[in-house]
């Protein structure tokens, strides 16, 4: 390898499973046992890649009438590749509920809009870029806040097709983005490949990469929304990583990274082993994660009945990115203290756990809930509890009102 080629150089083996002198010896061993995943990218969404650039944009079409239709539903068999694909993703596992891809995500359905955008869909984005490599591969760009801001609006819309009623089901909205998904960290890594030293080990967007991605919308997600007191019982934990075993064999994970993980304790151990593997933090890490924040804050103070500033936004999502990274990530991405905002979080807190028992208090009232999402999907508007909290603590918060903050 040549002295110059450092753009997008990925780790060497040895150079990601870093730090195992340091861990107990299990998980050292684990580690070693998962290496090889480090070269495994995803074979059946590779060659649908091949075929698209040989073919061109008809292929593409087809792939999406594909996608939709099924192969039953396809006039002319497809090309070699795509069929391969299909048959694995219309192929349902054995032990997937059909009864549960019908309901959605119901755990992730509860958590009202906002703090879902705010908390889970942030989350999941800078645990995703905290990886050095990924965010490299991720803003090949000199540009970084409209690439972001864009991936941010695209994983919103993936999220909420995925966990709609019926999203997952064949065809189905999530079903498709989900697919597609698949298909666009395989062209990443086609494009990657085209400048990529072949003589290193390691593979851009591989494996470990998009299991990483997936904590980021399940453990990683779910702590950001515990940091602002959104918490789900055991009961919705099962059902929530039950949900989302099946995103991960749509996305073309392996098995032995997602099916072994049933709650967060599970997801916890897997995202252990892959910091071992994983460099820490590096400054396109940090650009890559503050373009995130800067992205949401502003979304969000653009919706319609926005009751906090901009800058009071990026204040609150620092306090729960703290909370839920811990302080010693926190500070490796350079996620600011904002010891202001922070003192406010256990009220947020409480008055989040206190909307969300109202919210569920009745079995008779969530059932007639979960009908009226089936027959009515999507996101309607914003519940009261659901902005309470914010208007309540910043109302509260040291120092008043910022200057030209409209009042709650």
């Amino acid at each position: 390898m040549t002295a110059n080629h450092t753009p997008h150089t990925p780790h060497t083996t040895s150079e990601r499973v870093i730090g195992l002198a340091a861990v107990d010896r299990q998980t050292t061993l684990k580690a070693h046992r998962m290496a090889p995943l480090l070269t495994a990218g995803d074979p059946l969404a590779d060659a649908v890649i091949a075929e698209l650039d040989f073919y061109g944009p008809k292929a593409l079409k087809g792939l999406d009438t594909a996608l939709r239709k099924g192969l039953a539903g396809l006039d002319e068999r497809p090309s070699n590749a795509v069929a391969a694909l299909l048959k694995h993703v219309e192929t349902t596992p054995s032990w997937v509920d059909p009864l549960m891809l019908h309901r959605g995500d119901v755990v992730s359905l509860s958590v009202p809009p906002m703090w879902f955008g705010l908390c889970a869909i942030t989350g999941a984005l800078a645990h995703t870029y905290a990886s050095p490599a990924t965010a490299r591969m991720l803003l090949r760009t000199d540009r970084p806040t409209p690439a972001v801001t864009g991936r941010l609006a695209e994983a919103g819309v993936w999220a909420r097709q995925t966990i709609r009623p019926g999203g997952l089901l064949r065809g189905g909205p999530g079903y498709v983005a989900t697919v597609k998904a698949r298909l666009r960290h395989a062209r990443l890594r086609a494009t990657a490949l085209a400048d990529w030293d072949s003589g290193v080990p390691g593979l851009p967007i591989g494996q470990l990469d998009m299991a990483r991605t997936w904590l980021g919308f399940t453990l990683i997600a779910h702590h950001a929304l515990a940091a602002v007191g959104i918490d789900i019982t055991d009961e919705e934990e099962d059902r929530l990583y039950q949900y989302w075993a099946y995103v991960g064999h749509l996305l073309g994970l392996d098995e032995s990274l997602y099916k072994p993980v049933v709650d967060h304790a599970g997801a916890r151990r897997l995202q252990d082993l892959l910091d071992t593997m994983t460099p820490a933090p590096d400054d396109t890490s940090r650009t890559a994660v503050a373009a995130v924040i800067d992205a949401q804050a502003h979304a969000t103070a653009q919706a319609q009945a926005a009751v906090l500033s901009e800058e009071q936004l990026r204040d609150l999502i620092h306090c729960v990115l703290r909370r839920s990274f811990g302080n010693t990530a926190a500070d490796r991405l350079a996620i600011p203290v904002v010891p202001a905002v922070a003192d406010l979080m256990p009220l947020i807190s409480t008055l989040n756990r206190q909307a969300r028992h109202w919210q569920t208090y009745s079995p008779a009232s969530a059932e007639s809930a979960r009908r009226q999402a089936v027959q009515e999907p999507g996101p309607g508007p914003e519940p009261i509890a659901a902005v309470l909290p914010l208007c309540v603590a910043f109302q509260h918060r040291a120092g008043g009102r910022r200057s030209g903050t409209p009042a709650a």
